[in-house]
């Protein structure tokens, strides 16, 4: 069995613990800040054995040197992102996969974001790792990759199973929602989500992870190749990826 823990980093980062009960193994997704997670680890008793890294930037990464130190963990990025990555004991490419404690991890192109960017899903538990690509209620700024780019790398995260647990890396799902409403007004899911996701902020509680089928309902980014969503901006005749870039580039100046 293995069991997740969400761990809030910095203002506003996540990063994730997967534990296995039975080996003893533990991988830290993602490394903001070394001190929430160190005592994340404590409090449970675990010891840290791997570490994954979806993408360079130093909100993910700036934790792996202390962590490597104290706990001696392995750390696993992209080759393509190795010459600017915290020194790699494994590297992967999209399309392959490997093992943690028994279960299949498969890594996927999710580039955008950052060109070299990755997801892991490990299909038996249900959970991805998206980072900063797909988030809740949204998707990461394009700040190296192109609009049609990303599309493509949602629409292999839109291909998982709706019941897999989408683990993202920030707490924006409420700025998120208020700009998906420009969007879908008329979308119920889309205002019972926005409801709940206030009253959880409102106690201090993360909206992260989401289950894709909740993103598939009300994520604007992952709806643009819908009719009603290509109606309501005018863009009846646009391609899929057209639609995805108008969407972007509105919340980009929302």
């Amino acid at each position: 069995m293995l069991t997740l823990v969400t761990i809030p980093c910095l203002s506003d980062n996540y990063a994730f613990l997967l534990h296995d009960d039975a080996s003893g193994q533990t991988v830290l997704v993602d490394a903001p800040d070394p001190l929430p997670i160190e005592g994340a680890l404590e409090d449970r008793g675990w010891t840290l054995t791997e570490i994954w890294l979806t993408h360079h930037h130093w909100d993910h990464v700036d934790g792996v040197a202390d962590l490597v130190a104290s706990t001696g963990a392995k750390v696993t990025g992209a080759s393509a992102d190795a010459h600017r990555l915290p020194a790699l004991d494994r590297t992967v490419t999209p399309g392959e996969s490997f093992d943690f404690a028994g279960h299949r991890v498969d890594v996927i192109d999710v580039s955008g974001h950052t060109i070299g960017h990755v997801a892991f899903h490990i299909a038996s538990a249900g959970m991805a790792f998206t980072g900063d690509s797909l988030m809740a209620m949204g998707c990461g700024r394009l700040f190296e990759g192109t609009a049609p780019q990303m599309w493509e790398s949602l629409s292999r995260l839109a291909a998982l199973p709706p019941e897999t647990l989408i683990c993202s890396g920030h707490e924006y799902t409420a700025a998120n929602a208020a700009f998906a409403v420009t969007i879908e007004p008329e979308n119920t899911a889309l205002h019972t989500r926005r409801a709940a996701i206030e009253a959880a902020r409102a106690k201090g509680e993360p909206t992260v992870p989401s289950s894709l089928r909740e993103e598939l309902d009300t994520n604007p980014f992952l709806r643009a190749h819908l009719p009603s969503v290509k109606a309501a901006l005018h863009m009846q005749g646009a391609t899929d990826a057209e639609v995805f870039t108008e969407i972007r580039s509105r919340k980009d100046n929302f």
